[in-house]
């Protein structure tokens, strides 16, 4: 008897699972495959085919289009017979192995988990191995400001397209920045990060949260974060795309882009990594207004990026250190994105993401790459860093892939965020440190 009680509960917990996510975008049956090209052919085939693959609901989850580096796609049921046969059919075949066989099954799951589980709570208040809607998030800072009066307050960089504020934590001590023979400084440099800029890639807001919450918890207890904390100003905008990131909770869990509209009914936003002015679209980008890569209609299209780069340029005295919190594929990254080629500050800037790299691997001894954009990952014009460095002269600016690699790519289970957050954390402290030495001397 109670075996069928528990059963019945569990029935209907999963029916109201159910109906309450009916409007989401059914992901059911999607495969992710991981192709696997060996040939400078075989490369040109992919990528002649992705600036299509949206017309066949094909999503590439990889933008990174080489000779012998995996290429991960969402192919839905409908298309994974045609996609195959279309993989078969040069002289030599392009390999693939199935990395996950229902993504929408591993989506629900998350969500009935996230739903159902309790989570742990911290002391105040706040779950941090809990993916959180925007509200959560913003009334989050709201927390914060409250429980360390001293240190925090909140900004807003605007609204949205959809109206939604951009709301951020600023983290500041009353302390003056001192120079390495203790001597102040006549001005205090600050730091800006931001998550979310890409709505699917949650752990970017999540692992961002954890780190603000370290620095403010751990001060005056941690020497290293105290130190830091009185070193330099933080900007901190846990979500970048609020509309994106909204669209995946309500709608669309994979979803990537802003929410503006465009000339194609049906064909929503454009994407914020590409929309700077510099160097826009000039390469690895589309105009495509259905395309994931879509540059938008022109640099600073959307009223997010153009925001966004406003509030930098009114700070542009002040901040020295920008970071784009991005997943997935475990990369530490430094301009250029446009070309391969590296700036003339490409050895200044990759010391830095050697430091913390080595730092961060020295946690769980996850590994990460470090290096520029187009040499390490992909060509990729009008993307966010390019310009807080070309324009905004933010000499250290990074674009970090956090976890994973692939098993899990944009659905990586809330297990992994503190994980996450606390290696990350180690790398962006030893990168402060190396940053400090640098604006400070």
């Amino acid at each position: 008897m109670r075996l069928l009680v528990t059963s019945i509960v569990a029935f209907i917990l999963l029916e109201a699972f159910a109906l309450n996510v009916h409007a989401y975008k059914s992901y059911a049956n999607h495969q992710l495959w991981r192709l696997h090209v060996k040939t400078n052919e075989q490369v040109a085939k992919i990528l002649e085919f992705s600036r299509t693959a949206h017309r066949h609901d094909i999503n590439f989850w990889s933008e990174e289009f080489r000779i012998n580096v995996p290429i991960d796609v969402s192919v839905p049921p409908e298309a994974i017979d045609s996609f195959a046969e279309y993989l078969t059919s040069f002289t030599d075949k392009i390999n693939y192995d199935v990395a996950m066989k229902d993504i929408g099954a591993v989506i629900d799951r998350q969500a009935l988990l996230h739903k159902l589980v309790p989570s742990k709570v911290n002391d105040d208040d706040f779950a941090y191995d809990k993916y959180h809607t925007l509200a959560d998030i913003q009334a989050w800072i709201d927390l914060m400001v409250k429980t360390y009066p001293t240190l925090a307050s909140s900004f807003s960089v605007g609204q949205s397209y959809e109206k939604r504020d951009m709301k951020g934590l600023k983290i500041s001590s009353s302390k003056q920045a001192l120079k390495s023979d203790g001597t102040p400084v006549n001005q205090k440099k600050a730091v800006w990060w931001d998550g979310g800029i890409h709505a699917r890639e949650w752990i970017s807001p999540a692992t961002v949260i954890y780190i603000a919450h370290a620095l403010l918890s751990n001060y005056s207890k941690d020497a290293t974060i105290t130190h830091l904390v009185d070193q330099f100003d933080y900007y901190i905008l846990p979500v970048f795309n609020v509309d994106g990131y909204s669209y995946t909770w309500t709608k669309d869990r994979l979803w990537r882009k802003t929410r503006s509209k465009t000339i194609i009914p049906l064909c929503y936003g454009a994407d914020p990594n590409r929309n700077w002015d510099y160097k826009w679209c000039e390469g690895g980008a589309s105009h495509d207004p259905c395309s994931d890569t879509y540059c938008g209609s022109k640099a600073f299209s959307e009223v997010e990026t153009l925001q966004v780069s406003q509030f930098l340029n009114t700070h542009k005295d002040t901040i020295v250190h920008y970071i784009n919190f991005h997943s997935y594929s475990q990369l530490w990254m430094s301009p250029w994105g446009y070309t391969t080629k590296p700036p003339d500050q490409f050895k200044l800037q990759d010391d830095g993401s050697a430091q913390a790299v080595d730092a961060l691997g020295s946690v769980f001894g996850t590994q990460y790459t470090h290096g520029n954009i187009g040499a390490t990952i992909y060509i990729a014009s009008g993307n966010t860093v390019d310009w807080t460095f070309g324009t905004a002269n933010i000499i250290y600016s990074y674009a970090i892939e956090l976890r994973d690699t692939g098993e899990f790519g944009f659905v990586l289970p809330e297990d992994q965020i503190v994980p996450s957050g606390q290696e990350t954390l180690a790398g962006e402290l030893a990168l402060l440190k190396y940053i400090e030495t640098q604006v400070y001397a």
